[in-house]
């Protein structure tokens, strides 16, 4: 029954509200030139118990598809995946699957998923699609039809009438490399070419804390750069969270703490040693420009240095307003503010009339409350943080409620540290586990050898 309710669901949402939802449920909906709803009070009531029940059933619904190796066995040989034998490389990684075109591998690292991917977008777009069938569609349907239906209501605007808005403003500034990989996703996973195009822009329409330390702050003098994802805990995206590494062709690798069916970024580094992680600010309604996920992949893909990224940034049109933490294995950091009009660059230990005491070697960005208790601990610890200390200083109340994934990242080493939510506590509560860019891209590289030579 609950499951039928989100195949229903699917359906309203995907049409047009003035026809079928509203001769379904037998009430007048009107529309101004905004597209803003005018629902009468016991049908507001009414969306809203929908929302809470699709919510509940999209949580039992997915949680087959995501638990273990995020694609049942049955799924895998039907999609020619093919199974392979973790003990054939020594490493902490244990691989699952591998795309048969060779273009992806499955695998996992204490617990997390790991999906490696390479070559043309379209090639790379279709690994992930066969690879992460199950979580796909467990994320389409919480993000798309579970939260879509609640913010209707909530905001009066409807949901896919605003999607499709940001689809046909943005879409002038997205490379068509990036449609070609979203589309190949949606085919390989079963999904309509919308609903893969509108989980990768849901970003825009829903808008954390970022810290970089270096040189006198740290322990050794190393870069260690640490970004908080408070963000919608509560829906369960962690429960299709996974470690993404994307391998190009032409371009840098990189790894991102991602969801399955994402194609951009919002927590990333690269094989060049640059990292970043965005943190979420208000301008809701300025989307003629690149999307912030799209943009910071762009930056992963092209930028080797903060000041390469910084370049990119400054010369591409923008969305919204948002705030980024970059840092490079030469040491440089930077704080930055973005929005369509201009971007504010801020250098390690520069003070801002909107920010706490910043320390010398380090540039953070955080609000409120939060923003004080960091700045207090970074102080504190000031000339032995490192990476245990630093997973201390990013916890509550530094980290909110609603904290979604953390990772640590050292760009001198490629080590990511990682940490997702549980179903019911914050990440920052949650054990971290390390992953390695360097490693992953010779577990993958290794894999396909032993598989091409095995045939």
């Amino acid at each position: 029954m609950l499951s039928r309710m989100i195949v229903r669901l699917r359906r309203f949402m995907g049409s047009d509200p003035d026809s079928r939802l509203s001769r379904q449920i037998n009430f007048p909906v009107r529309r101004d030139r905004a597209h803003r709803l005018e629902l009468p009070p016991l049908p507001v009531f009414m969306w809203g118990v929908v929302f809470l029940v699709t919510l509940c059933a999209a949580g039992w619904h997915g949680s087959g598809a995501i638990a273990g190796d995020g694609v049942s066995t049955a799924e895998a040989s039907r999609s020619g995946l093919e199974e392979t034998p973790p003990a054939q490389h020594s490493s902490r990684y244990e691989v699952l699957r591998v795309d048969p075109d060779r273009h992806g591998l499955l695998a996992r690292c204490e617990g997390k998923l790991v999906l490696i991917v390479s070559g043309k977008p379209a090639e790379m777009g279709r690994a992930q699609g066969r690879l992460l069938a199950g979580p796909i569609q467990y994320l389409v349907e919480r993000v798309l039809y579970g939260v879509g239906a609640f913010d209707s209501v909530e905001s009066g605007t409807w949901f896919f009438d605003r999607m499709e808005e940001i689809h046909r403003r943005t879409s002038p500034f997205i490379p068509s490399r990036y449609f070609e990989e979203i589309d190949a996703l949606a085919q390989a996973a079963g999904l309509s070419q919308r609903d893969a195009r509108f989980a990768n822009l849901f970003p825009e329409r829903f808008h954390c804390s970022g810290v970089a330390v270096r040189g006198t702050a740290t322990r050794n003098g190393q870069v260690i750069h640490a970004r908080v994802l408070d963000y919608m805990r509560d829906i369960n995206l962690q429960g299709c969270a996974v470690v993404q590494v994307f391998v190009p062709e032409g371009r840098h690798a990189w790894i991102s703490l991602g969801y399955a069916g994402l194609v951009g970024t919002v927590t990333a580094m690269n094989e060049a040693g640059l990292a970043v992680g965005e943190m979420g600010g208000g301008g809701e309604g300025h989307w003629d420009g690149m999307p912030m996920t799209l943009l910071l992949r762009e930056i992963m893909e092209r930028a080797g240095t903060v000041q390469e990224a910084l370049k990119i940034l400054q010369e591409t049109p923008r969305t919204c307003e948002y705030y980024y933490v970059f840092s490079d294995k030469s040491g440089d950091l930077a704080a930055v503010r973005a929005v369509p009009e201009e971007v504010l660059v801020l250098k390690p230990g520069q003070q801002h009339s909107l920010l706490p005491p910043v320390p010398k070697d380090t540039v953070f960005i955080s609000a409120d409350e939060r923003a004080r208790v960091l700045s207090e601990r970074l102080h504190q610890h000031f000339g032995q943080i490192d990476v245990p200390t630093m997973i201390e200083i990013i916890k509550r109340p530094v980290a909110m409620r609603s904290n979604l994934h953390n990772a640590i990242m050292t760009p001198q080493t490629l080590d990511m540290w990682v940490a997702d939510a549980g179903r019911t506590t914050p990440a920052c509560d949650e054990p971290y586990v390390r992953v390695n860019l360097r490693e992953l891209l010779d577990l993958f590289r290794e894999t396909l050898s032993h598989s091409t030579a095995s045939r």
